[in-house]
């Protein structure tokens, strides 16, 4: 953080010495969140400083920056470049008029040209660019390697496999996944999702997210019920309670120590795994998320996207900021620089051959899976921002036994029929 800090008061200090005519500066603000991202990122994003005196970003580091950020936009104010967790997040923002549709920057700047044609489709809202996907993502079965070597264990391929390889593993004492989410509780969402696709399979998940497969079907009944089934073990954080308040720095500790044995989260988790496995020694690895049969099934999630502010004083700035950041130079040099996952677009092949065996592996076989008819979708991605809220809400009650889950499913169909007939549901790639 102090690297940043000092970069910050470099740049006030070159304005403020700069001769009268060259303060007539467009500044494009970004707010990020503070921490080692940051950290990575942002001297590698302050280089869009270099290329034309007069425009130039400023990074504003913030706590909680998603509801400040929401807050702040929703009042008149907020940043030039508004980021948000996903594209339903983005999608909320558009309908509400606060974010400015991108259009004529897009063909003027030729982003069709490098980003593929269903990540800018899934930035429409009534037919108009409102939001740039940003890293792309996906969830995966993490592994301390030193645990399964110790205990002769291999990775799981299927819903069986890792429903034995749980119980042997909280047996001799492990907690079976490294999780909980006091930092983050859409955390929540990354599981139902995930159970879904793989147990039900991602081609119903596409027929419920597009009417066509009622929630309530009963391949959804049983993912549901084996999510439940899994916390109600104790298998999420060592229990229910523990799950609640475990913090993010306490999951990434638990499988880089050897307390937990497993961890399904996001790609994103990548840079986790490295700085505290650097630390304790121990290796970590992947696997897909298992199936119920064995095939292995990527959902296809964005981190984040960027917009523009509705209220922008520099909207032609801002755009000019978000073509260079979403170039396939720039996402390049941030996924081997930062391990970023990198946005929806054409980055060369030889990028991949510096990166981590584990990571550039992460990203061929989600291309794969792409290709293949092997994708599903992450819910923070493909849902309403009600029905993600939803899920994200909803299911805590079901595990604290407060309601059953085919209430849980009924309310979810009947939110997301709603939801669907209004046309509030983002693009969805055909299949």
């Amino acid at each position: 953080m102090k690297g940043i800090k000092f970069l910050f008061v470099i740049a006030i200090l070159a304005m403020a010495l700069a001769p009268v005519g060259a303060q007539d500066v467009s500044t494009v603000t970004m707010w990020f969140a503070e921490g080692s991202t940051l950290d990575c990122w942002g001297p590698i994003m302050l280089e869009f400083n270099d290329i034309d005196p007069s425009v130039q970003l400023e990074i504003v580091p913030q706590a909680d920056t998603w509801n400040v950020t929401r807050t702040a936009v929703a009042g008149g104010g907020g940043p030039d470049i508004v980021r948000t967790p996903g594209p339903s997040y983005a999608y909320e923002l558009a309908e509400a008029g606060l974010i400015a549709p991108m259009d004529a920057f897009a063909d003027e700047m030729g982003w069709g040209d490098f980003f593929f044609d269903w990540a800018l489709d899934l930035g429409l809202v009534n037919g108009q660019l409102y939001s740039l996907a940003d890293e792309l993502e996906t969830l995966l079965l993490y592994y301390n390697t030193d645990v399964f070597e110790a205990n002769g264990w291999t990775p799981p391929d299927t819903m069986e496999e890792l429903n034995a390889l749980g119980e042997e593993a909280a047996a001799a004492g492990y907690v079976v996944f490294s999780h909980g989410n006091a930092s983050w509780r859409g955390t929540n969402e990354w599981f139902v999702g995930e159970y879904m696709t793989q147990l039900a399979g991602p081609h119903k998940v596409y027929q419920a997210l597009t009417g066509q497969l009622p929630w309530t079907d009963e391949s959804m009944v049983e993912a549901v019920e084996q999510l439940d089934a899994h916390m109600q073990a104790g298998w999420y954080g060592g229990g229910i309670d523990l799950y609640f308040t475990n913090e993010g720095t306490t999951r990434r500790a638990m499988l880089a120590d050897g307390t937990a044995a497993m961890n399904i989260e996001g790609s994103w988790a990548i840079r986790g795994l490295e700085e505290y496995h650097g630390e304790s020694g121990q290796g970590w690895d992947w696997v897909p998320v298992p199936s119920h049969d064995g095939t292995d099934y990527f959902t296809i999630g964005m981190g984040n996207t960027s917009s523009i502010n509705a209220n922008s004083p520099h909207p032609e700035a801002a755009a000019q900021f978000l073509n260079w950041y979403f170039s396939p130079a720039t996402q390049g040099k941030m996924l081997t620089s930062c391990r970023k996952g990198p946005a929806p677009v054409a980055i060369s092949e030889d990028v991949m051959g510096d990166l981590d065996p584990r990571v550039a592996r992460v990203y061929a076989e989600l291309s794969d899976a792409s290709a293949n008819d092997r994708y599903g979708y992450t819910t923070w991605t493909f849902w309403s921002p009600s029905g993600f809220n939803y899920i994200i809400e909803e299911i805590e009650r079901v595990w604290v036994g407060d309601i059953t889950v085919m209430d849980y499913l009924e309310g979810l169909d009947t939110l997301m029929a709603g939801e669907l007939e209004a046309g509030n549901l983002p693009p969805i790639p055909s299949r």
